[in-house]
């Protein structure tokens, strides 16, 4: 998206950076302050135990957010390509629905298991009974928060301008 071609690519690249602008901000900032609201009084917090775990923040945001994101950044490229303003033409046997929840639940579904898979880790190599300050985490929080935001909004691209470069 670095090579602006067209005023289509124009179009495109000013549409990617306000949309990741209006994701990234409020993810962030409520995947932070929310948390840290949360276990601020709560003492060490742990990652699987009790009611408070760190879990419970953090997987069903490692589900949702990207599958939310990329779903609404395809069906928002998708309607841009198909009014002609995105620099690319999908193919005319292109099925839309099936595309986007594929891809965002493939999304949500490799997010959630990587996110899973770095917390197994950590719980295994922490002492037994070792607790997390709540702040740490919320900040841990925030910047998963962010990354989820910034894949999920411009791998969605990447894949449809791939798609419509592969059937032109």
């Amino acid at each position: 998206m670095l090579n602006m071609k067209t005023q289509g690519d124009a179009i495109l690249k000013k549409f990617v950076q306000k949309k990741l602008l209006l994701y990234i901000v409020p993810n962030v900032i409520f995947n932070t302050v929310i948390p840290y609201l949360t276990l601020r009084n709560l003492g060490p917090v742990y990652l699987f135990q009790g009611e408070y775990c760190f879990a419970r923040f953090l997987l069903p945001m490692a589900l949702f957010l990207p599958f939310i994101i990329t779903f609404d950044m395809l069906r928002k490229t998708i309607i841009l390509s198909e009014e002609g303003k995105a620099g690319f033409v999908l193919p005319d046997d292109f099925s839309k629905n099936r595309f986007m929840f594929k891809m965002a639940g493939q999304n949500g579904f490799a997010s959630l298991v990587v996110l899973l898979l770095m917390m197994l880790c950590v719980h295994l190599n922490v002492p037994k009974g070792y607790g997390f300050d709540a702040a740490s985490l919320s900040l841990i929080l925030g910047a998963v928060a962010g990354t989820l935001t910034v894949i999920s909004t411009l791998w969605p691209i990447k894949k449809v301008r791939e798609l419509s470069a592969v059937h032109q």
